[in-house]
């Protein structure tokens, strides 16, 4: 996972934070990580309370089921990205299918045990979108504006204009 953040202490972030991971599309493990950083830049576990919070776990559960479920190749791992800027979170979530787009289901069809996710994706997410990925994968797109208050990172050493990043 690469992550870098730029903040001085007591300071709230004021940049752009990102973390990308790859992830085999028969597990869930991204999802927690994702999840666990997005708690943690949102100021601890208690924060995924926040209903914003709380929308983007889901978003990012549900894209990167849809991935493990739909954008499954042998031998090949999808992405998860998540942009954190002061006004949005941008989820991204990369598979190698790139002929299976996602498809909505009508809201008539409801009746069914699947089929939905994508309906939840377009009621919790500002915008959302599928773009084409070389070489012939597909990444589905979801972003949410920030309704919380920004913290500062919870992992910054003490020194004014530090810069701390893991890869």
């Amino acid at each position: 996972m690469n992550q870098e953040t730029v903040t001085a202490p007591g300071e709230p972030i004021v940049g752009t934070v990102h973390i990308r991971t790859l992830f085999p599309t028969t597990a869930h493990t991204a999802r927690y990580a994702a999840e666990r950083w997005l708690a943690a830049q949102q100021g601890g576990p208690e924060a995924v309370d926040d209903d914003s919070a709380a929308a983007a776990c889901l978003l990012i559960a549900e894209l990167t089921a849809n991935a493990a479920l739909h954008g499954r190749v042998r031998g090949r791992n999808a992405r998860l990205a998540l942009t954190l800027t002061p006004a949005t979170l941008r989820i991204e979530v990369t598979d190698a299918r790139g002929e299976r787009q996602p498809v909505p289901t009508s809201a008539a069809d409801t009746d069914g045990e699947s089929g939905r996710g994508l309906l939840l994706v377009a009621s919790l997410a500002d915008a959302w979108g599928c773009e084409p990925c070389s070489p012939g994968g597909k990444t589905v797109w979801a972003e949410c504006a920030r309704r919380a208050a920004l913290r500062t990172s919870p992992d910054s050493p003490s020194g004014p204009g530090t810069t701390s990043a893991s890869r």
